[in-house]
């Protein structure tokens, strides 16, 4: 080993025990009380809380107004100097008040970033780090300690009500760009929560569901990303999830908060729960789960008793702090920072928009429909059009300066809008939304506009005086319930009739119909997809969307973006539609009327480790569009594979833009191992990366590094990491279908890791299977 680096080993060594030794002695000189009080939350005050939830009233201090629209925040202890820390919700950017009332005049608005689902569809880490970064600014300029993101649960249903808030059906891409995403939010000093941990894929009685799973898919699927994102970023902070997992209640299971995270993953952060997650608080005291959020008066009782009682040892409750003051020291708040309440607004909105801009996906493009010409005559139809979704619903919304629909980010460009189209609009969009109540609590589904309906002759005129029609879909989701098939993942009866009909109309002069999709999850698209000349997947781009969507139309920018799931023909093609979102245990159970609180149930992985692509690509189901599609307004050409083998495996090949504009292409590495032990899908996706902007005739040489023990696969029987020998198959694609170069490789069979048994089921799971 080098000297300088071993030095530097041995050096961040005595620091971090140093650092320990200083926590240590913060802690003896807590009474009991104070380190209950630091163990729970100062409570949060939303309707519909039931008694006993409320946060204990401390002599050490209540801080729910530190900053205002804050998820939480932690007790103050002066003797300690301990100052509060606080906690916003963020995913697509700070969720925080936009006015305080200790600072009249003043607004505290947050940029509205492009959801997760479009992030990742950038497939972008320099992105995503960047993105994280102007996080970060915005936290620390706002008084934020804690980020309560970034999320990366697994898109295992197209109907998961926070999907938008996820990024992928494969852990591989979801936790690249967490990671990414983490580093950026940390190098400005706010620190980063990655959550939902684990298996929180569904919000439908999320907070009584129990979630059956084999270890494989534990493994092999929903705590992958997990590990990449901890091992490339060291969140500070974990938060577990709100269901329990094979019987256990995430917040409340060592096996996965000590066993695994700590003991076998070497995680040195805290845990805390999500809010108001699970039931018993001296057992997730036990589990390693450090924080309970937001804090509820019962759970300081339940802790003092049993610490009274002799059921719970003092030393449990300082092995927990030490992890969770090791990271307030690094907070904003404990160094003495003095938030100036004024942000960058204006540098990141361009962050935004460009991120946008990455994250959209062209999915057609007939005839090169698309980019429009600059003086062509545009007919805006869709109600999405004019109020163009942002973001989501719930904790993952934001409270923005403004958003810029698609008719704005027209106007803005200057173009030929059909100007008695658009005054229709208005007014139909004023009266209709003059028609809808005001959301009852602000993580509830917003409610859309429905869709205008048109007559023949009308849209003949426009046809007629126009040289393009657009129509954009919109859908939104959001916190407590799934997204249902008709209506929603499914078109309504009037948007497919608009569609045929504009198509119609339009097709009859000759001229061509563009399609966007304002959505936050997968769509149902092979119906009416034929009817389209273009598609272009904007997903929920942020606060900027109407001049990024406008930018691509009209060929200032150039697509780049790849599905990061797959679009299915039909919700009954995808596996876990048989079981998704559970099952109450009592049929005829009523639901609270709060909802925070759900209905006993239990949701079956009985798909496996085959979600997502794993599942279509194997069984050879058809899609509608394959995972890691997306198409370019220039082309690309793939050459000089070489592939060398060593402690790792370097992959690297030239693509070069063999088209007439320049463009940025997103090159993946497939693997297809042999079968051996264990059955395994045909391919899976384990490295990729985006070009830089490649001009027309330009290269670029990429080189990729995978680890062999990434090729292993988990043998819940030996509860081990096992690497089949034989033949293995690099294929470089541009998405999942479409193979442009391949390579093989000889590995030797070998047991790569040998774990614990953890996290299994109760009882044996008959998971689906190729054989």
């Amino acid at each position: 080993m080098n000297a300088k680096i071993f030095t530097l080993i041995m050096l961040l060594a005595v620091f971090s025990g140093v650092a320990q030794e200083d926590t240590q002695k913060l802690i003896d000189q807590l009474s009991v009380d104070e380190k209950i009080y630091l163990s729970i939350g100062t409570g949060m005050d939303i309707p519909g809380i039931p008694a006993g939830a409320e946060a204990p009233q401390a002599v050490v201090g209540s801080t729910k107004s530190e900053v205002a629209g804050a998820a939480g925040t932690s007790y103050p202890i002066s003797k300690i100097n301990l100052p509060p820390i606080v906690f916003a919700d963020g995913p697509a950017g700070i969720r925080i008040d936009t006015v305080r009332p200790q600072a009249q005049g003043k607004t505290f608005y947050a940029t509205a970033f492009p959801t997760a689902s479009s992030l990742s569809s950038s497939w972008n880490i320099e992105l995503a780090q960047q993105i994280g970064q102007a996080f970060g600014i915005e936290g620390r300029d706002y008084g934020v300690d804690f980020l309560l993101a970034p999320a990366l649960n697994i898109h295992r249903n197209p109907l998961g009500g926070r999907n938008f808030e996820y990024y992928s059906e494969d852990p591989i891409l979801a936790g690249e760009i967490t990671a990414g995403f983490v580093n950026g939010v940390q190098a400005e000093g706010l620190g980063a929560t990655i959550k939902h941990f684990v298996a929180n894929n569904s919000e439908t009685n999320r907070t009584a569901l129990n979630t059956v799973v084999s270890e494989r898919a534990l493994r092999e699927i929903y705590l992958r990303g997990f590990k990449l994102a901890i091992d490339k970023s060291e969140p500070w902070a974990i938060m577990s999830s709100y269901n329990k997992i094979n019987g256990t209640y995430a917040s409340e299971n060592s096996e996965l908060l000590t066993d695994l995270l700590r003991k076998e993953w070497g995680y040195e952060g805290f845990v805390m729960t999500d809010w108001f997650a699970g039931l018993d608080a001296v057992a997730q005291m036990r589990a390693g789960n450090d924080l309970l959020m937001p804090g509820t008066e019962v759970q300081f009782n339940a802790i003092k008793e049993a610490i009274t009682n002799g059921t719970l040892e003092e030393s449990i409750l300082d092995r927990n702090l030490t992890a969770t003051l090791n990271a307030y020291k690094k907070t904003f708040s404990y160094k003495g920072y003095e938030p100036s309440g004024v942000t960058d607004l204006e540098g990141h909105k361009m962050v935004a928009r460009n991120a946008a801009l990455e994250g959209m996906v062209l999915l057609k493009n007939e005839n090169k429909v698309l980019p429009l010409k600059s003086d062509a005559k545009i007919a805006l139809y869709g109600s999405a059009s004019y109020e163009t979704i942002a973001g989501g619903t719930g904790s993952g919304d934001v409270n923005k300066a403004y958003s810029v629909s698609v008719f704005e980010g027209l106007k803005n460009a200057n173009v030929h809008l059909d100007q008695e189209l658009t005054f229709i609009y208005e007014v139909y969009m004023k009266e209709e939304r003059a028609k809808i109540p005001p959301k009852a609590m602000f993580f509830l589904k917003d409610e859309l506009v429905p869709e205008k309906t048109w007559t023949e002759a009308e849209l003949a005129r426009a046809a007629k005086a126009n040289d393009v029609a657009i129509f954009t879909l919109g859908r939104t989701s959001g916190e407590f319930q799934d997204r249902i098939e008709a209506g929603d993942f499914e078109l309504t009866a009037t948007e497919l009739e608009l569609i045929s009909d504009l198509k119609k109309a339009f097709a009859t002069e000759g001229k061509p119909l563009v399609v966007l999709l304002n959505v936050g999850g997968v769509t149902e698209t092979n119906s009416w997809k034929a009817l389209a000349d273009a598609i272009l997947l904007t997903w929920q781009p942020g606060q900027e969307a109407g001049n990024a969507i406008t930018d691509l139309l009209l060929g200032k920018a150039n697509p780049s973006g790849k599905l990061p799931v797959t679009f299915p023909i039909a919700l009954d093609d995808v596996p876990s539609s048989k079981n998704f979102p559970g099952i109450p245990l009592d049929p005829n159970a009523e639901k609270p009327a709060n909802l925070l609180q759900g209905i006993p149930s239990e949701e079956i992985y009985e798909e496996g480790i085959y979600v997502g692509y794993r599942y279509f690509d194997t069984f050879e189901v058809p899609v509608s569009y394959p995972f890691g599609y997306g198409m370019s307004y220039t082309t690309f050409e793939y050459s000089d594979l070489q592939v060398e083998s060593g402690a790792t495996i370097s992959v690297s090949f030239t693509v070069k833009n063999t088209g007439s504009v320049a463009g940025k292409e997103i090159a993946q590495l497939y693997v297809s191992a042999p079968e051996g032990t264990l059955e395994k899908p045909s391919k899976e996706l384990k490295a990729f990366a985006k070009t830089a902007l490649l001009e027309p005739g330009a290269s670029e040489i990429i080189t990729l590094e995978i680890n062999p023990e990434s090729l292993a696969s988990y043998d819940d029987k030996k509860h081990a990491w096992i690497l089949d020998g034989g033949t293995y198959t690099l294929s470089i694609a541009d998405n999942i279908a479409s193979s442009k170069l391949k390579a093989t490789l000889e590995i030797e069979a070998t047991t790569v890791r040998e774990t614990e048994a953890l996290l299994g089921p109760q009882n044996a799971l008959n998971t689906l299977s190729k054989n």
